[in-house]
């Protein structure tokens, strides 16, 4: 199998730079329709046990071949982007996941639907395609600003995931989730087919597909700021996963006894830290993209001084879910947007390889915070997040000051 890759004549061959504010809002939502997909599952694994028989330890399946299925994704597919065409590449996976999704609404039984999951995570890593696409249609000074909006969706797909899936799945059935996502996503690969501008054919050799993927790793050897940046992921994205993961428990349990839809909500208090996001971009596009990533470190840091105060008032938690995620999205903008000034025609491999540990600092996160929670309770899971953004934060100003 072979794929291409661009020469090195980018006026000849880019796309005309500029994305209209509504086009990149567009791409915003199709972004975080596509991320969902990975999330909506987690507040109802024990409809789908229900539905399926499944014993409650393997019903936790479901969250562990989606996340694989992105991972692999983000090596298999978002390379791509950098050798064929996008608007392409964006609409046929967006229909593929409209399959998916029918797959696992239909699932009669629970292999097949444990099989449909994993192709949902698979193709919704269509988002970071669409990121990478964003910002090499962006005007060079709004390239932080377009980057800024279209993650913004990302975050607030995962945040309102939990949200949504809750509601539609107390009202009817876990499954309608899964249907009412598939007509969504496809209306939104219409949609995107529609409004993305046509791309300019690029001048092109030959490269096999196989080196293709090895040349995200390769990268890694190459650029520095890949390596800083990744890194960067890996300890914010374990930080606010380490929050998001348990603390549906202590809500669950007395003196607060909330219900799957209640806890839900608590995604709405996050997506209002994803206004992150615009001003982080705005600050990049001005040459502040490393003060940016430093003060968003810093209010990930604090967000968990509240995050303790939980046992006292919900309160607290809804206020620490705003800052960390404002913290985490001012980090994410910034290192995405130094990472575009690299390598303009590596983008979509950037990307794979930021996004791989990223991936895996979730993982991290999800697994470290359980455990500790279930020895020594919320006050230590607070202090394993606090000591991962301690962490972020020493490791961004020893980097900073070499």
């Amino acid at each position: 199998m072979t794929c291409t890759t661009r020469a090195t004549s980018p006026a000849a061959d880019a796309p005309p730079r500029g994305l209209p504010p509504a086009v990149a809002w567009l791409l915003s939502v199709a972004c975080g329709l596509a991320v969902a997909n990975v999330y909506y599952s987690q507040p109802l694994l024990d409809l789908i046990a229900e539905d399926y028989g499944i014993d409650p330890a393997t019903i936790g399946l479901v969250g562990t071949l989606t996340q694989i299925g992105y991972a692999l994704g983000l090596l298999l597919l978002v390379p791509l982007g950098d050798h064929v065409n996008r608007r392409t590449l964006i609409t046929a996976q967006l229909g593929l996941s409209v399959l998916a999704l029918g797959a696992v609404a239909v699932a009669p039984s629970a292999p097949l639907m444990f099989a449909a999951m994993a192709g949902v995570g698979v193709l919704a890593v269509v988002a970071q395609v669409v990121v990478a696409y964003s910002a090499s249609l962006a005007a060079p000074a709004d390239q932080g600003r377009v980057v800024g909006t279209v993650t913004s969706g990302i975050v607030i797909g995962i945040l309102l995931a939990r949200t949504v899936a809750g509601t539609l799945g107390d009202l009817a059935g876990w499954r309608a989730v899964y249907v009412v996502s598939a007509v969504a996503t496809g209306a939104m690969a219409l949609a995107v087919a529609a409004a993305l501008p046509a791309e300019r054919r690029r001048r092109t050799r030959r490269i096999g597909y196989l080196r293709l993927i090895g040349s995200v790793f390769t990268l890694f050897a190459a650029e520095p700021v890949l390596r800083v940046r990744a890194v960067l992921a890996l300890l914010t994205f374990t930080s606010i996963t380490v929050l998001l993961t348990p603390m549906v428990l202590p809500l669950a349990a007395p003196p607060f006894n909330l219900s799957h839809t209640e806890i839900g909500l608590f995604g709405l208090a996050g997506a209002a830290g994803a206004l992150g996001a615009g001003h982080a971009g705005r600050q990049a596009d001005r040459g502040h993209a490393e003060r940016t990533a430093g003060i968003g470190l810093l209010a990930m840091l604090a967000a968990w001084l509240p995050a303790a105060l939980l046992p006292h008032s919900v309160w607290w938690l809804v206020l620490a879910m705003v800052v960390i995620d404002y913290g985490l999205q001012s980090v994410h903008v910034a290192n995405q947007h130094l990472l575009y000034q690299v390598r303009p025609e590596a983008q979509s491999r950037l990307t794979a390889g930021y996004m791989l540990l990223y991936s895996a600092g979730c993982a991290v996160g999800a697994i470290g915070s359980t455990v500790v929670y279930d020895h020594w309770g919320w006050p230590a899971v607070c202090l394993l997040g606090a000591a991962t953004s301690l962490a972020a934060l020493t490791y961004w100003w020893a980097r900073k000051q070499s």
